[in-house]
């Protein structure tokens, strides 16, 4: 193995986005994760990039807002060094409108992200007749429509990232040594060893089920509709989540919930009525107590750093976390959002 400048400990998306990052930039970088690239969450099946509401704008909204716009370039830089498409796209979401209220709020929003989203994309009403076949049932007729949405496979984005990495001498490995500057980024077991370390609860890990249905939709904005993501995929799959369970057994079990969300699914999306069920996943996500990601130095290690805690959002803000971290890692610049600085969850 070469001397390495960074050993990034986890290869989900907040590891691989850092170790990219700093690679792109002439580090010499090691990933180390025992489970092999995407083993946790990171290796699901939703690939959901989706806004906050433009409104009441605050740091965490706009963070997010910077990633997503950054991301078309982001992605299409890493497939181009790779050679593997990660499945991105900027597709778009609809989303149903319940009543006459729901209908004017969001026409008021349309309004806010004409500047809050500056110019970069529109949230829209539009009659459901606009997205015949696919539109999700809206008991007002009207749907919300969004151009800041974005998709990607997290499977086929991890294997992209892996190839880039490696393409800039990288190493990604299930064991090694600790060369050069550390940064954690190890899921949801990392939260549960930094609540034991620290003596007091700093994050935890979150269930989700989710699953992949045969149906080609490809060219489609994603759905979401009664608390559902629906997701077409480059790939002629659609992928439905997500749960949220705070308590589980077997972080890795499918059960009645998951046939729950896919009843629910089929029902906001009669499209897919018939479409069969090609896989079930499980796995858990990181949860910060804050919510919000958790960068910075790792508590009581000096010159040691965590990138953790993305939860639900991880994919959507990966590319930023990662330039971030390698300001601070390898320039020593500190850009971080005060609400997402690991003292934010301590």
């Amino acid at each position: 193995m070469a001397i390495a400048d960074v050993t990034v400990y986890g290869a989900g998306i907040f590891g691989l986005s850092v170790a990219w990052s700093c690679a792109k930039r002439g580090a010499k970088v090691r990933v180390i994760d025992p489970n092999g690239p995407g083993a946790g969450s990171s290796g699901g099946l939703v690939g959901a990039l989706a806004p906050h509401v433009p409104e009441r704008w605050n740091a965490k909204k706009a963070f997010q807002f910077d990633s997503l716009i950054m991301a078309e370039t982001y992605w299409a830089e890493v497939e181009a060094v790779s050679g593997k498409s990660p499945g991105y796209a900027r597709s778009g979401r609809l989303q149903p409108i319940a009543d006459d209220r729901l209908l004017e709020l969001a026409k008021t929003r349309a309004i806010e992200a004409e500047t809050l989203w500056q110019g970069e994309a529109v949230w829209q009403v539009r009659p459901a007749s606009d997205f015949p076949d696919w539109a999700p049932i809206s008991p007002t007729g009207f749907l919300i429509y969004d151009t800041l949405t974005a998709r990607m496979s997290p499977r086929r984005a991890g294997a992209s990232l892996v190839a880039a990495i490696q393409a800039k001498g990288g190493e990604i490995v299930t064991d090694g040594p600790s060369e050069g500057t550390e940064v954690w980024a190890t899921g949801w077991q990392g939260m549960v060893k930094l609540s034991v370390e620290l003596g007091k609860p700093v994050g935890n890990g979150v269930k989700g089920q989710s699953a992949l249905l045969d149906y080609d939709a490809r060219d489609m904005p994603q759905l979401f509709a009664d608390a559902v993501h629906i997701i077409p995929h480059a790939d002629g799959t659609v992928a439905i989540g997500s749960t949220s369970e705070r308590g589980f057994d077997d972080p890795s079990s499918c059960d009645d919930a998951l046939d729950e969300v896919i009843d629910r699914a089929r029902a906001v999306c009669p499209a897919l009525k018939d479409a069969p069920v090609i896989e079930r996943w499980a796995g858990v996500r990181p949860r910060a107590k804050s919510r919000a990601p958790m960068l910075g130095e790792y508590p009581c290690r000096p010159g040691v750093f965590i990138a953790n805690g993305g939860f639900k959002i991880g994919f959507g803000m990966g590319p930023r976390v990662g330039e971030l971290m390698a300001d601070l890692v390898l320039e020593g610049r500190d850009k971080i959002p005060a609400d997402f600085r690991v003292e934010a969850s301590l």
